[in-house]
């Protein structure tokens, strides 16, 4: 077998570089990888059942939380939390600090918000991630987070990125000189800040991830829906106490989910266009749990 820990690389053009694309899979442990749970393994268009089930005992073998994933950009777990980490940078643009959009999400319960998880990954990380992106001819959108990485600002390996860390401490401290480097940023765009709520903060957050869960669920890159939420517990620091993601979905309501979707569809464009999964669950009455 081989297999590949990418989070962002094609299982499938890894195995068509192979005489045995069959034998080729995917096995994406999180970092720290020696301290979280998650085990992501993707099986590509032509992986053998035998190197599934193989994969997915090794991987209780060695006490991890194995999940099954199709193959997709960022897989489950950073399909979604690129979408969340696009929408967190948005509203920061608009007027949103950092530490504001960040607090809201600890205060749902994650033990970081998007801000403090880029730092603890390395802004180089990210940075890496979208020039090649833009590489490979994809819109992706110029950024103040481009200029920490200009800045040998990356994260809490210098002490510095999007916050600052004081010598020993993890504890992530709002920086004047970010908040510098992002008003210029506003002003380069011509964008003039605004003042945005708590509960937009997080909504914009959470449902543009719901709503990305429920085209990975039509899309069958996840089995079922617990799938999903138990990639984001032992992945992410999801507050178990809350089901995962699309279980909490379920408690708040999708219809109430969908029409906040759609309004932020009609003011913010493509990035929003409603799940038609999503559509149709709450045409029906039905929740996640009930696929």
């Amino acid at each position: 077998m081989l297999a590949s820990n990418t989070s962002t690389l094609s299982i499938d053009e890894i195995a068509s570089a192979t005489k045995r694309p069959e034998d080729v899979v995917g096995m994406h442990f999180f970092s720290p990888a020696n301290v979280m749970k998650l085990l992501e393994n993707v099986r590509g268009e032509k992986t053998s059942d035998e190197v599934i089930a193989t994969v997915m005992s090794v991987g209780k073998k060695i006490k991890k939380v194995p999940v099954l994933v199709g193959n997709c950009y960022g897989f489950v777990g950073n399909r979604m939390l690129h979408k969340r980490g696009a929408e967190a940078m948005t509203l920061v643009n608009e007027g949103a600090s950092p530490a504001e959009a960040d607090s809201v999400l600890t205060g749902l319960g994650f033990p970081m918000g998007q801000f403090a998880m880029s730092d603890l990954a390395g802004i180089d990380v990210g940075y890496l991630i979208r020039q090649e992106r833009r590489k490979a001819g994809e819109d992706v959108p110029a950024s103040w987070m481009d200029k920490l990485y200009e800045a040998g600002r990356l994260g809490q390996k210098t002490q510095a990125g999007v916050y600052r860390y004081e010598e020993g401490s993890r504890k992530p401290i709002p920086d004047p000189e970010v908040d510098k480097l992002i008003e210029e940023f506003r002003k380069e765009q011509g964008i003039t800040p605004r003042e945005i709520s708590k509960d937009e903060l997080l909504e914009r957050q959470m449902y543009i991830m719901i709503n990305e869960g429920a085209k990975i669920l039509e899309e069958g890159i996840a089995i079922r829906a617990s799938d999903i939420d138990v990639v984001w517990i032992y992945g992410y620091g999801f507050p178990a106490y809350r089901g995962g993601p699309m279980f909490w979905a379920d408690q708040v309501g999708l219809d109430k989910i969908l029409d906040r979707v759609k309004e932020f569809h009609a003011r913010f464009g493509d990035a929003w266009k409603p799940a038609p999964l999503l559509e149709r669950l709450v045409r029906e009455g039905k929740k996640f749990g009930d696929l």
